[in-house]
């Protein structure tokens, strides 16, 4: 059975983010966007990596695919991440998250979390454990610094 760390992904300067260097730590992986009203959840994303001294892999995956809210390439959104949150975090190429072009990791989050789980806006976040198996999924309104959010992230980097 196939688990978090089986995938890769292009990384959005180029070359590949591959998952599996992660193997045996927690991961967020959350799709992201520019133009979105939920954007500055960056800011709560970038406290995480950094609070966590990137104990927890945060993973920033770009996405046109709800209300084309990121719709510059790759040099845009880089400049853009860095410039308004400081982001240091992987971010991935531009990816589909939905739809018949879907990429496999998040057609496997999607079967792993159910019919729900599914993103339907941008800045679904998935907590993934350290055997690479899906923990747990948040939606957009559930932001980075919430209370449910720590916590779940506190779980899977105990549970280790």
């Amino acid at each position: 059975m196939p688990c978090a760390y089986d995938f890769s992904l292009p990384g959005l300067a180029g070359g590949t983010i591959d998952l599996g260097a992660w193997r045996g730590k927690p991961m967020l992986i959350v799709n992201t966007a520019s133009k979105c009203g939920f954007t500055p959840q960056y800011e709560g994303l970038q406290a995480l990596w950094s609070e966590t001294d990137h104990e927890l892999g945060v993973i920033g995956v770009p996405s046109n695919d709800f209300g084309k809210q990121e719709p510059g390439d790759a040099s845009e959104i880089a400049t853009f991440c860095s410039r308004n949150y400081g982001v240091s975090f992987p971010m991935t190429a531009k990816c589909h998250v939905k739809g018949a072009e879907t990429t496999p990791l998040f057609r496997w989050l999607a079967t792993q979390g159910g019919l729900l789980a599914h993103p339907r806006w941008n800045f679904f976040k998935y907590i993934i454990d350290r055997e690479g198996r899906l923990s747990t999924w948040f939606s957009s309104l559930t932001s980075p610094d919430s209370r449910r959010v720590r916590d779940a992230v506190s779980r899977v980097i105990l549970n280790g």
